[in-house]
């Protein structure tokens, strides 16, 4: 079991709990640190702390020294830059099991945010690095996970940039199935409830709540999704849905 100590951040809204053992992690196994034996692991989280993030806080601003990096354990957060202009431009999403962070890096490359109430796994940087020059099996995985995100910061580019609101927000939907998506029970479907709000998704994708609202309404009225709640969605039919993500 894994038993915690709390300890004062200093950030409003957030608490840090002293982690002990990674036995019961929920996310152990889609973690960086699935690739460590028992006893690594439990030297790894050892150095760790639970740390809970309301909606909108920044666990770290781009440009800032790089201290932290870590898991995704609960609920999920925006990664983010500033462009020149200073408009804030969304790179990506981190789900529950995603590694967050620049491991040998003095800088943060990206602004971490949570998009809704999270839990994360957070390392002291210079810690994790020091641990992860000594286990290859490590550095290993973190390679894999970051040419994985390379690939899929270039089909984000490519939806962002190429596709119809129509596709965006088809895209959008079968990610976050893929990602938080289970079976209905009659097993015609997959369910899953959105995190955040449409004014969200409409900042993550780069268009209006209006346009989204209007893309999820036609996709509802020709049976591809149902919204059984505000943020419940049932995907029916997903394979015409990914013929609509495909289209520019």
């Amino acid at each position: 079991m894994i038993t915690v100590n709390s300890a004062p951040t200093g950030r409003e809204g957030s608490e840090d709990l002293v982690m002990n053992s990674c036995e019961h992690c929920t996310v152990r196994d889609k973690a960086v640190c699935r690739s460590l034996n028992a006893e690594d692991m439990e030297r790894l989280g050892r150095m760790g702390r639970h740390q809970k993030l309301s909606r909108g806080q920044v666990l770290q601003w781009e440009g800032d020294e790089s201290l932290l990096i870590g898991n995704v354990i609960e609920g999920v957060v925006k990664l983010s830059a500033s462009t020149r202009q200073g408009k804030d431009q969304t790179l990506g999403i981190a789900y529950p099991g995603d590694f967050i962070g620049r491991p040998f890096g003095a800088r943060s490359a990206q602004t971490v945010t949570a998009l809704s109430e999270a839990r994360v796994c957070t390392f002291r940087r210079a810690d994790f690095d020091e641990f992860a020059r000594t286990h290859p099996e490590l550095e290993h995985d973190m390679l894999r996970r970051t040419l994985d995100e390379l690939d899929h910061l270039r089909s984000w580019m490519l939806l962002l940039g190429h596709k119809s609101a129509q596709s965006k927000v088809a895209s959008f939907l079968l990610e976050m199935a893929h990602r938080l998506g289970e079976p209905t029970s009659d097993g015609a479907g997959v369910a899953f409830t959105l995190p955040f709000g449409r004014q969200e998704i409409a900042e993550v994708l780069g268009m209006t709540i209006e346009t989204v609202s209007r893309q999820i309404t036609q996709l509802r009225n020709d049976r591809l999704v149902e919204t059984p709640g505000q943020r419940d969605i049932v995907i029916r039919d997903r394979a015409t849905l990914q013929d609509l993500a495909e289209m520019e």
